[in-house]
Parts: C-alpha cells; structure tokens; sequence
C-alpha cells in the first residue's frame, strides 16, 4: 500500500511533536530534576564553603539563588552574586541524560563572550547528585577565550532535603556555594536578558 506525501509528513510531523513533548530519562536524572523543580518560585541564600583561588567576584557578597522557572524538561535558576544578575543555570533534559549550561548575559541582555558554557551528563548520577563534565562547545570556547585551564571543568549539583550545593572541579582547582534550603529568602528581580513576564 502506497502512501502520500502528504500523509508521510503528517506522521512525521506527529512523531516529531511526540518526541519533543516525551522526553525520557532515568530515574534518577528524573529525581534530581524533580526534588530541584519542587522548589520553583524559591529563592534561597548562599555561601562559599570552598575557593581555592579566593575568587574577588563573590567575596563578601550576598549569594542568592533563584528556582525562578519550570517546565517538564527544563529548569532555569539565576545566580545572583551581590548585584550581579548576569549568571542562570539552565539545567535541560535533553532525552540522553541532563545539561547544564551558564546563560551569562550583560545587564543591557546581551549575551557575554562566555556564555551558554556547560556539560551533560556522563552516567546515571544520583537522585541527590549530578555530574557535568565540560562539553566540547565549551572546550573550544575556553581555548578561543584564552582560559584553556578550563577545558578539565566538571560541575557538580548536589540536592539534599535542607541543601543545595553547586560546585566545579578541575585539577588544582575546587570552588563551591552551598544554599539554605531550610529558609527561604525573598526573590530577587529578574536576572540580566530575561524579564518578569517571560523566561
């Protein structure tokens, strides 16, 4: 039996629809996305708990983060360091695991040369911790920005019922920002490049 053109893109087309709004996953990407998406409209404190490098950009500033939005397959959490809005963690399920990028914006919106960095995952990961080694995107964007040490990063994520923590490691390098989840803070504005009425 012969079927028209027609019909074969209508069922390509469904399948395509079908796909982008089924998105799979394991269980326990999926439980890592979940226990952080139940937090979703709250904002909550943080604190550097390790830099090696005593990093000036977030020395004695207020550190927020902010479940600002959700979805079934992503979740963006702007990362506010004093008056700096120019950072969002966008965390996607992406039908083979989990991405992690840094949207990072200047405060008229436009994005930085540094931007949309990250990596995906690698393995099943805990229900409480997810891995994200350096994709080759960001690779060449640290070797084209000069900053080749970057290349080894992995971003870790760890959500425990009264904490969240984000961390980056690379040899001879380890920075992380543990969050109160046990209190939560007032939301700040929007980040840099995004608005109140839209993502």
């Amino acid at each position: 039996m012969k079927l028209s053109v027609r019909v074969v893109l209508l069922l390509l087309l469904s399948a395509s629809t079908f796909a982008q709004e089924t998105v799979s996953s394991i269980p326990s990407q999926d439980a890592f996305f979940d226990t952080i998406s139940d937090l979703c409209g709250n904002a909550y404190a943080g604190t550097i708990t390790v830099d090696n490098a005593d990093s000036d950009s977030f020395a004695n500033k207020e550190l927020i983060m902010h479940v600002r939005h959700c979805d079934d397959t992503q979740l963006q959490i702007p990362f506010h360091v004093g008056e700096d809005a120019s950072r969002t963690w966008l965390i996607t399920k992406t039908g083979s695991g989990l991405s992690l990028k840094h949207d990072h914006r200047h405060s008229d919106g436009t994005e930085d040369a540094l931007t949309q960095y990250g990596g995906h995952t690698v393995d099943a990961g805990w229900a409480q911790v997810q891995s994200f080694p350096a994709d080759q995107y960001s690779k060449e964007l640290f070797v084209a920005n000069a900053i080749p040490q970057s290349v080894g990063n992995t971003w870790q994520m760890y959500i425990y019922p009264e904490r969240f923590t984000y961390r980056l490691i690379r040899q001879g390098r380890e920075f992380r920002v543990d969050f109160d989840l046990t209190n939560p803070v007032e939301p700040p504005p929007a980040p840099w490049g995004y608005d109140d009425t839209s993502n």
